[in-house]
């Protein structure tokens, strides 16, 4: 693949670890509103990422642009990147398409998702945002979009296991107001949401956190425009060779989330887990096991 070919956000991914603490500050802002948080003057984009202009030289010299304009030029041609459609996005992706069979092309970019995933990962943030998952003093709601929907149910299922309080919201809009007629300050909304952002979901995060709800957001690269409201933000790499995005790393985030939230309550979480055995075994929900 020609570098003319490599889009900024993977010379970001190539070279983040090479970059200086506020090249990776800047590297930081660009991804947030990607890929229009470039598009202004040199002075300007560095007056908002609040780095030098001098740093922002630097790390556009890095990523292999011979300067500021190649690099905004670059960005202009990308500018549609948060709004396509599976169709858009199969293209891009067959253009830059390696040559050599998909499923090593499809690993290849899980693998990169994964590492650039968890290199963005603030664990102090992490671990914030699963003490409040785990504070049971408060309701635990948990929601997704059109896609999402599936992650949210497949969290709903777990953490009801792992802790009592909480509620999954249905898919349905229309519905929401019921639920946060009931939210009150304390209480944790988990929220999943990735392109093409949806905004239902960032009107109900807003409403939400007017009550005092903490909000706990996971998405893409490109950071939902519910992160403006949210207490919480994980971004999950998610291009794959395909018109649709991957929830391969939003899944390891989730599953790591839960994880952590088990290990905070475990003697209580313990204790729920036993009940709901004796559960299972009085519904004999599943088989038992053939004893020779």
């Amino acid at each position: 693949m020609s570098t003319a070919n490599i889009t900024v956000r993977e010379r970001i991914r190539k070279h983040f670890t090479a970059l200086t603490k506020s090249e990776r500050k800047f590297a930081a802002y660009l991804l947030e509103e990607y890929p229009s948080a470039g598009l202004a003057s040199i002075t300007v984009v560095a007056k908002q990422a609040d780095v030098s202009t001098p740093t922002v030289a630097r790390m556009v010299q890095k990523l292999g642009f011979k300067g500021f304009p190649q690099f905004h030029q670059a960005l202009l041609t990308e500018l549609q990147a948060k709004v396509q459609g599976p169709a858009e996005r199969r293209a891009n992706w067959a253009s830059e398409a390696p040559e050599g069979h998909l499923l090593n092309r499809f690993t290849q970019a899980i693998t990169r998702n994964l590492e650039q995933t968890l290199a963005n990962v603030d664990t102090a943030q992490f671990d914030a945002a699963a003490a409040q998952l785990a504070d049971i003093s408060g309701r635990l709601y948990l929601v997704g979009g059109r896609i999402t929907r599936a992650l949210a149910d497949y969290a709903f299922t777990h953490f009801q296991a792992v802790r009592p309080r909480i509620t999954h919201m249905t898919s349905s809009s229309a519905s929401w107001p019921h639920y946060v007629l009931d939210m009150a300050a304390g209480d944790t909304l988990l929220l999943f949401d990735v392109r093409r952002y949806e905004a239902n979901l960032q009107r109900l995060a807003e409403l939400a956190a007017a009550r005092g709800v903490r909000i706990v957001l996971i998405t893409d690269q490109w950071l939902s425009p519910v992160a403006e409201v949210a207490d919480y933000s994980f971004s999950c790499w998610v291009e794959i060779p395909s018109a649709w995005d991957s929830n391969i790393s939003t899944m390891m985030l989730l599953e790591a989330l839960i994880a952590a939230v088990e290990e905070r309550n475990w003697d209580e979480t313990q204790g729920r887990y036993e009940r709901l055995e004796q559960l299972f075994e009085a519904t004999r929900l599943f088989q038992k096991p053939v004893r020779q």
